[in-house]
């Protein structure tokens, strides 16, 4: 069920962005050959009969934008079958491409690696979705963020979640996330809001666990993304090497500093934590969460809301993450207004999910337009420079050459 080449395509719009400049230019158009970019050309598209043309008046074409922190498996049906577990993935999938989602990075679930399964059926073509690099599941300390029911384990002895604790599990554990085929190792190194057993500024894990965790996925050749929201959390992890943070919404300025001096890359998933920020008196939002998810929330709502705004600040490399799954796929586009408004420029919030986020990824093919890069493309409807709400109004979107599907359209 591969997908099949097939004839030469050139796109056009009224506006490109290549991923790195610092504005769009006008008139370009870009021609897709075997699922690349083979050229991009000032000039209209030659008429020709071996190539098929794509018009996109109204529109900005840039290139497909990168998520790198998704759950594609709902953390809420961490106990129920498979199957079930798998089966209500796919319309996510297929919702994250259509939002011009092309690439996400998956920072899997309490039990069992899914998410390789799906990431293999995206590459297959047997299922509609982006392109998937996955954390099969989350590694957690006992009583910490993805120990998703110790009450079970108090009176059943049942655990669930890839709980492991001291240098000896952590090892092990990382080896066997390696096995089921893991792009990246996740670790909670910080407590959440959603943990049934702890809280979003509780320490995870000793430097001596977090040095062995990230020591043995270096061995694998594994990079490590690290759930942290303060600073101690951050500190560790950071020293251990890890390469990306994600969160982070309680850290300071000593935290960012130190990623900084470490080259790590921070992902902040804040409209993740606006979503329930701004939805603290509908209790039909936290019917389906944690129990005492919206009491930590209010707890911390100023802490949070001062936090959110620090990263703009900084010089750290921001790389575009969601939390998709936390709040409704079709909402992701949302990171970016919320980014800008929280003191980003539209230039750097579109380069968090390219340019930046493809180095993250340490995919160069990835988050540009130029000859040689994979073909991923998104139009817009109107300039995101301009309006960064544009970014919800997605056209049109090609993967690898191959258009994908659309959304009805919206005007937010």
């Amino acid at each position: 069920m591969r997908r099949t080449p097939h004839r030469d395509i050139w796109v056009s719009a009224d506006r490109v962005w290549d991923g790195s400049a610092d504005s769009p230019v006008d008139g370009l158009s870009v021609l897709v050959r075997d699922g690349r970019v083979a050229e991009v050309n000032s000039s209209a598209p030659p008429v020709s009969t071996d190539a098929d043309t794509v018009e996109l008046p109204g529109c900005t074409l840039m290139p497909g934008f990168i998520d790198c922190h998704v759950h594609t498996l709902d953390e809420r049906l961490d106990t129920a079958q498979a199957a079930y577990q798998t089966l209500r993935a796919l319309p996510a999938l297929r919702t994250l491409l259509s939002c011009g989602f092309t690439t996400v990075r998956d920072l899997g679930g309490a039990d069992q690696a899914l998410n390789t399964a799906l990431r293999r059926a995206v590459a297959e073509g047997i299922v509609v979705g982006p392109r998937m690099l996955v954390a099969p599941n989350i590694l957690s300390s006992r009583g910490g963020h993805a120990d998703k029911t110790p009450e079970a384990a108090e009176r059943y002895g049942v655990e669930v979640g890839t709980l492991a604790d001291g240098p000896d599990e952590l090892r092990r554990a990382v080896r066997e996330q390696a096995r089921a085929g893991a792009d990246w190792i996740k670790y909670a190194a910080s407590g959440g809001f959603s943990s049934p057993a702890d809280n979003p500024d509780g320490t995870g894990y000793s430097q001596a666990e977090m040095d062995a965790l990230v020591s043995t996925a270096k061995d694998v050749h594994l990079p490590c993304a690290a759930h942290a929201f303060d600073d101690e959390s951050i500190t560790r992890a950071v020293r251990a090497g890890v390469r990306s943070i994600e969160h982070a919404c309680l850290a300071t300025p000593a935290a960012y500093a130190l990623m900084s001096e470490y080259d790590t890359y921070l992902v902040p998933t804040q409209y993740a934590q606006t979503y329930f920020l701004e939805r603290l008196d509908d209790e039909a939002v936290w019917a389906d969460q944690p129990p005492k998810m919206c009491r930590v929330y209010r707890g911390y709502a100023q802490d949070l809301r001062e936090g959110l705004r620090r990263p703009a600040s900084t010089d750290l490399k921001i790389a575009f993450g969601t939390d998709a799954g936390m709040f409704p796929y079709a909402e992701s586009w949302r990171e970016f207004p919320t980014l800008v408004a929280n003191g980003l420029t539209p230039l750097r919030a579109l380069r968090a999910a390219t340019g930046v986020a493809a180095e993250l990824l340490d995919r160069p093919d990835l988050g540009r337009i130029a000859p040689g890069a994979t073909a991923d493309l998104v139009a817009l409807r109107g300039d995101p420079f301009q309006d960064i709400n544009a970014t919800g109004r997605v056209s049109y979107v090609m993967q690898d050459g191959h258009a994908g599907p659309t959304r009805p359209p919206d005007s937010p």
